[in-house]
C-alpha cells in the first residue's frame, strides 16, 4: 500500500536584505522523517515547481538566497518536503520577496574604489598577494579617489592586529575625495566584502574628516578570500557580506577623508567601498 505523502511546508515567510533574500518556514511535524526540503524559486510574482527552478536541497527549514547583487530583485519561492522514502509533499504556498537596493545603485557616487560586483580582482595584490602587504603598504592605505589606481593603491585585504603576517598591529585605510558642494540629502557609505576571516573578522573605527563617528562590525567569513578573489564563481567557498551606513553631515567643500581603522580582529577582503549622495 502506498504511503501518504509528507505534509506540505507551512508558514513560508521571507525578508529582503542587501544582495540576498532569507526564507524560513515551519519544520515538518516530528512524525515525519524528512530527508530534505526542496526550495524552488524564480524571478517575478510566481514560480512553477520544476527541475529548472530548484535552487537548493536543505535539511533545515531555512534558505539564504545569496548573490543577488545591488539592484532590488523580486523572487517567488515554494518549498516541497521530501521524506526518507522519497515521497514528496505538495508545494507550499508561494511567498514573494524583494531584496533591498544598494546605495551603490540608488545613490550618486562621490568617491568609489572597486566595482561592487562580488569580485576583488581589480584591487592591489589580489587575489593572493597578501604576503607583499608589509612592503607595499607599510603605513596602510592612503587613496585619493579620481587620481589613484585601485590596482596599485587600494589593497584587497585590510589586516588587523590578529594577523601575524601583517605585524600584529592596527592598520588604517584612508579614502580621500573632493567635494565641490555638499550633498543636500545626506550620504551613505557602502563597504562590500567578498570574504573575511572565519572566526575573528572583528571591526573598524569609522572616522569622517578625523572625527570617529561609528564602529563597523563585520560578519565572519570563510577565510578563503585571502587567496581567491571572485565570489561569483559557481561553488565559490567565499562568504560575502555587506555594510551600508548613513553618514553624519560632517563633510566640507574641498577635501574630505573617510578612515577605516582596523584595531580589532583579523583581515577583511574588499569587493568595493564608496561614498554615495542620497538623491
Amino acid at each position: 500500500m502506498p504511503t501518504a505523502p509528507p505534509p506540505a511546508a507551512t508558514g513560508l515567510r521571507g525578508r529582503g536584505e542587501l544582495a540576498r533574500i532569507v526564507v524560513d518556514w515551519e519544520p515538518a511535524p516530528w512524525q515525519t522523517v524528512v530527508d530534505h526540503y526542496a526550495v524552488h524559486g524564480a524571478p517575478g510574482p510566481d514560480v512553477a515547481v520544476s527541475p529548472e527552478t530548484l535552487l537548493t536541497k536543505t535539511v533545515y527549514p531555512h534558505f539564504q538566497h545569496n548573490g543577488l547583487g545591488g539592484s532590488a530583485q523580486q523572487w517567488t519561492y515554494r518549498v516541497v518536503t521530501v521524506d526518507a522514502a522519497g515521497a514528496r509533499s505538495r508545494p507550499s504556498r508561494a511567498v514573494t520577496v524583494t531584496s533591498r537596493e544598494s546605495v551603490s545603485r540608488s545613490g550618486i557616487p562621490l568617491a568609489v574604489v572597486g566595482d561592487f560586483d562580488g569580485k576583488g580582482l581589480e584591487l592591489a595584490l589580489s587575489p593572493a598577494g597578501y604576503a607583499d602587504y608589509p612592503a607595499k603598504f607599510p603605513n596602510g592605505v592612503d587613496f585619493r579617489a579620481g587620481a589613484d589606481d585601485p590596482r596599485t593603491g587600494w589593497c584587497y585585504l585590510q589586516p588587523g592586529p590578529a594577523d601575524g603576517w601583517a605585524g600584529r598591529r592596527e592598520h588604517r585605510f584612508r579614502l580621500r575625495f573632493e567635494l565641490a558642494e555638499l550633498p543636500v540629502n545626506g550620504s551613505d557609505l557602502a563597504v562590500w566584502l567578498i570574504d573575511s576571516h572565519a572566526s575573528k573578522a572583528g571591526s573598524v573605527v569609522l572616522s569622517v574628516n578625523g572625527t570617529p563617528v561609528d564602529r563597523l562590525r563585520f560578519d565572519n567569513g570563510a577565510t578563503k578570500g585571502s587567496t581567491q578573489g571572485d565570489s561569483t564563481l559557481p561553488g565559490s567557498p567565499l562568504k560575502p557580506s555587506y555594510l551600508e551606513v548613513r553618514l553624519p553631515q560632517v563633510f566640507q567643500v574641498g577635501e574630505n577623508t573617510i578612515d577605516l581603522h582596523k584595531d580589532d580582529g583579523s583581515w577583511i577582503a574588499y569587493d568595493a567601498i564608496g561614498v554615495f549622495a542620497r538623491r
